[in-house]
């Protein structure tokens, strides 16, 4: 009997699911990058080009006997992929893993490690020689990138702006009130309530003394710019229509049991999905292990039993730097902040590496 698992999308759910797999089935794995990319060490591989080499995982060293395709899906249906060359790959179980583009450095622009590495260490050189940076967007990753910026640059001036007048909402006043004064004490200008007129008139990324006026009349001075904001789902390959009726915002839905609905041999995981709470890599993990709880029993001839629901509040670590950070996490009690010790341990002081590793292992 055919076994095949095609997992479309090499991130951190559709990478998880394949290594899990592979031991029960002939696993494929579909991504047009020749890497895994660990995308929360992007910004300190920005500022820290020889620690770059370090977000990036071949997929050769993750699967010892499943097989990987480096190409895009074109078209999906229950019974397998066609792929942007014109190949089609038949499947008994698909698996949409193909989460979410974002602005550049927060993800590499190029499918290619050494072009992406090419990148990171142009826009190192640019931001270098810049005096004063400004963020757009103060969610995680614009937060994050001025602390990477401020640890290794003390004496640049960063200021990162917002529209929003709140600072991460739905998360805790403690752990808020915890984050501001750790930007306060780093230095870093956070202007909420802010919008600007126009974006500047410098390439993202480029060094070049610029000033942007916001909508309130006030005028701000720069050198170099980075957006921090504005994600979009990766499933163009499902425009036509063939498995499923996208949402609004390029997703799509999915049962408790992570199934697109319609289809008991198609699942998804990650930001593909339109289950309702915060797009973040440690979600798209924890959907994994439900679809592999699900495939696995169905390949045992079980009938699958594991269901996912997000938690009714947010979960959050953003680290500052190496050592610095706030959290939201889960208790019995409801959400609770995680120490700032926690945050650096868990995920400031590496970025994930260390798990990635052990996944994959070393990096060249």
């Amino acid at each position: 009997m055919s076994r095949t698992v095609v997992v479309i999308g090499g991130g951190y759910g559709g990478a998880a699911v394949a290594k899990a797999l592979e031991s029960e089935a002939d696993v494929v794995l579909i991504d047009p990058r020749d890497a895994f990319v660990n995308a929360a060490a992007s910004l300190r591989a920005l500022t820290r080009p020889d620690w770059a080499g370090n977000m990036f995982f071949p997929f050769e060293t993750l699967l010892t006997k499943g097989r990987v395709i480096r190409d895009r899906a074109a078209s999906v249906d229950g019974g397998g992929v066609t792929l942007a060359s014109g190949e089609r790959v038949a499947a008994d179980y698909v698996v949409l893993a193909t989460g979410s583009s974002y602005s550049y450095p927060a993800k590499p622009a190029s499918d290619s490690v050494g072009e992406a590495i090419g990148d990171l260490r142009r826009t190192h050189e640019e931001l270098r020689g810049a005096d004063k940076v400004l963020i757009l967007g103060a969610g995680p990753v614009g937060l994050e990138l001025a602390a990477e910026i401020r640890e290794v640059w003390p004496d640049k001036q960063v200021t990162v702006t917002d529209p929003a007048e709140e600072l991460l909402p739905g998360i805790e006043p403690e752990v808020v009130e915890d984050l501001r004064g750790q930007l306060e004490a780093l230095n870093i200008g956070l202007r909420l309530g802010i919008a600007l007129k126009e974006s500047p008139e410098t390439e993202l990324g480029v060094a070049g003394a610029f000033t942007v006026t916001t909508t309130g009349g006030e005028e701000i001075a720069a050198d170099i710019w980075f957006r921090a904001y504005g994600t979009r789902t990766n499933s163009d390959y499902l425009a036509d229509g063939r498995l499923t009726t996208r949402t609004p915002q390029g997703q799509v839905p999915v049962t408790e049991f992570l199934n697109v609905e319609g289809h008991e041999n198609v699942y998804a995981v990650g930001d593909i999905t339109d289950v309702a709470e915060a797009k973040m890599a440690g979600h798209a993990m924890r959907h994994a292990e439900v679809v592999v709880k699900n495939i696995t029993a169905r390949l045992r001839g079980e009938q699958p039993t594991a269901t996912y629901r997000p938690l009714p509040f947010p979960t959050i670590l953003i680290p500052l730097g190496t050592k610095g950070g706030v959290g939201q996490l889960p208790s019995p009690d409801g959400p609770v902040a995680a120490p700032t010790a926690m945050v650096s341990e868990h995920k400031g002081a590496d970025l994930f590496t260390g798990r990635f590793t052990a996944q994959f292992g070393p990096t060249a």
